[in-house]
């Protein structure tokens, strides 16, 4: 992680989780974690998204919203799945509509374990998926 040509912006959803993963993400947006210092924006428009950060496992009830959001972002595109829930479905998975984790319906680049995830954690996936969003941008650039 170097130099980005354009500030990523993220989208966040939360599927279906006990919200404990939703606080800590919104934790990073504080001064004490100040993850806008990776000039990341928090946006609410997939249309505007360049990382898609999803926490809770998906359910029958969420599976078109979280395929909505995903196919509305512009490519090249990064999913990250926060918490134990987004990674394998976590202690929902057993439920009757839960079909698992994000990685059951979307092609997730980045994991980031926890119940529930750490900022610091949280953080670092986030600085992970700029450096598959900055790789994937440059494969579409080469092939233009």
């Amino acid at each position: 992680m170097s130099y980005f040509k354009k500030s990523p912006w993220i989208i966040h959803y939360d599927g279906s989780s006990c919200n404990g993963c939703d606080i800590e993400v919104l934790a990073c947006l504080t001064p004490m974690y100040d993850v806008e210092r990776f000039g990341i924006v928090n946006t609410g428009n997939p249309k505007h998204a360049d990382i898609f950060v999803i926490t809770g496992s998906v359910n029958e009830q969420n599976i078109e919203v979280v395929k909505n959001i995903y196919h509305q972002m512009p490519n090249p595109k990064v999913v990250v799945a926060v918490g134990i829930c987004a990674t394998s479905g976590g202690v929902f998975r057993e439920c009757y509509n839960v079909m698992g984790g994000v990685d059951k319906v979307l092609p997730v680049d980045v994991y980031v374990p926890g119940c529930a995830a750490r900022p610091e954690a949280i953080i670092d996936g986030i600085v992970k998926a700029i450096g598959i969003l900055e790789k994937k941008r440059k494969e579409m650039d080469e092939k233009g």
